[in-house]
């Protein structure tokens, strides 16, 4: 596995690769890799000849009440579990390369409507910040296809968003989120959690699965469920952001011409927050609980 740490290298490095025909395929992360992580990196490798990891913990998505300082590194453990999976190429740049005149004079993108929902209300910016280091990743790096994991439904819904509309010509696939036998979705953000509060997070995703089976044994009043489940979770000892249900394309409320429904979750447990979603297509609601819905 070849380490690149400037653009200009790595850039010479893909040139060749596609001069030989070479498809290639990039998954972006901040480092601190678990198995989640590693599923990203499989289906990569299933898409393409050639598979690029990026290691970049941005500061720009990273709000003034956020400790960047604090976001785990972990770079020798992630080159070995990256080597072991077998990826060609991993592009651990330092800040001043990506952003060789500082965060403030950097341009800046910004997809309107989704970025301003759900986690972008908590944290102002913060997609902002996630489109444009993508954006410059992608220019970077120019791949054929990349990676995303569908725990971060909103951040997968903004980089389709963008790619589609700055016409980038690059498949983004999803992947299932991966999760722990007890159902937490697996993140990073989980080495935050005491015992007891690791305990407790299972129950983030029970109460997305308890939503969806109360639709399905015909529940119509979605406002309603919705609140149950910040009941149970406050009690639980979390203090929810939100829990709702939204069209799954646009995050937006449920309409007629929805295809697929998302339940999203985004809730503090102690000092860590932790997101989870939940989807289901529109033919398994009943024509009642979409009036009732709407």
């Amino acid at each position: 596995m070849l380490t690149y740490t400037r653009n200009q290298e790595l850039q010479q490095d893909l040139a060749s690769q596609r001069r030989d025909g070479k498809k290639i395929a990039f998954v972006p992360t901040m480092g601190n890799l678990h198995e989640g992580h590693l599923r990203l990196v499989r289906r990569a490798i299933e898409l393409a000849d050639v598979v690029v990891v990026s290691i970049f913990v941005n500061p720009l998505q990273f709000g003034a009440n956020e400790d960047l300082d604090a976001y785990p590194r972990t770079l020798l453990a992630d080159k070995e579990a990256l080597f072991s999976e077998g990826v060609q190429i991993l592009y651990a740049p330092e800040v001043t390369e990506i952003y060789p005149d500082g965060t403030d004079q950097q341009t800046l993108v910004s997809v309107p409507d989704l970025s301003e929902t759900l986690c972008g209300e908590a944290r102002p910016g913060h997609f902002q910040g996630v489109a444009t280091v993508v954006s410059k990743l992608f220019n970077i790096v120019q791949p054929d296809v990349a990676v995303f994991g569908q725990k971060d439904f909103q951040q997968l819904a903004i980089i389709r968003k963008m790619v589609s509309d700055l016409c980038m010509p690059i498949d983004i696939v999803g992947v299932p989120t991966a999760r722990a036998d007890d159902g937490l979705a697996l993140s990073s953000r989980n080495g935050y959690l005491s015992p007891e509060q690791r305990a407790i997070a299972p129950q983030l995703h029970k109460a997305l699965i308890d939503t969806r089976d109360a639709i399905a044994s015909g529940y119509d009043n979605f406002g309603e469920l919705a609140d149950y489940a910040i009941h149970i979770l406050e009690d639980k000892g979390f203090l929810p952001d939100y829990f709702t249900l939204r069209d799954a394309r646009t995050l937006r409320g449920i309409e007629r011409n929805t295809e697929e429904i998302v339940i999203v979750v985004a809730a503090q447990l102690g000092e860590t927050r932790l997101i989870d979603n939940l989807t289901f297509p529109l033919d398994s609601v009943t024509d009642n609980q979409l009036l009732a819905a709407l």
